[in-house]
């Protein structure tokens, strides 16, 4: 699958099933190569993110907001091959989504506060320098802000 049909379907599909479509499309792209904690880490992130409204709405508004996950990053034209991969990024994603759904204080969280994260072998953000949260594989979690749920 290419990366540009993937986000041609989220854009004609329910919004519940565009949104867990976009978010198993960038754990895929984000953290395929990493644990199940790395991906969930990922889609913490990503879920935290939506829930402030900063970046979007809609999993999909968050996840191709200019510049700040893979999809809008690497090219449209890139194939997403590994199956297994998928399959995985799937299941978590969705684990992910229901756990988000509980009440604040019932979530298992695994980033606490985190709203960024990087992969600092490959990457050096403005923001590298602010609290880190956590490090799980690749990727080094960070509270660059607070995020606080819309109202």
């Amino acid at each position: 699958m290419k990366l540009a049909w993937i986000l041609w379907l989220a854009s004609v599909l329910p919004p519940q099933a565009a949104d867990s479509l976009c978010l198993s499309t960038t754990l895929y792209l984000e953290a395929r190569d990493q644990s199940v904690r790395g991906q969930k880490a990922v889609a913490e992130v990503a879920l935290r993110r939506q829930d402030s409204g900063r970046w979007g709405s809609s999993m999909c508004e968050v996840v191709t907001a200019r510049k700040q996950f893979a999809p809008t990053i690497v090219s449209p034209n890139t194939r997403l091959t590994n199956g297994e991969a998928w399959a995985q990024a799937v299941t978590i994603a969705l684990e992910a989504e229901r756990n988000w759904q509980l009440p604040a204080g019932q979530r298992t969280e695994i980033v606490p506060g985190a709203s960024h994260f990087a992969a600092l072998s490959i990457a050096s953000p403005s923001w590298r320098n602010a609290y880190q949260v956590a490090t799980i594989g690749d990727h080094t979690f960070f509270q660059v802000e607070r995020l606080r749920p819309r109202s």
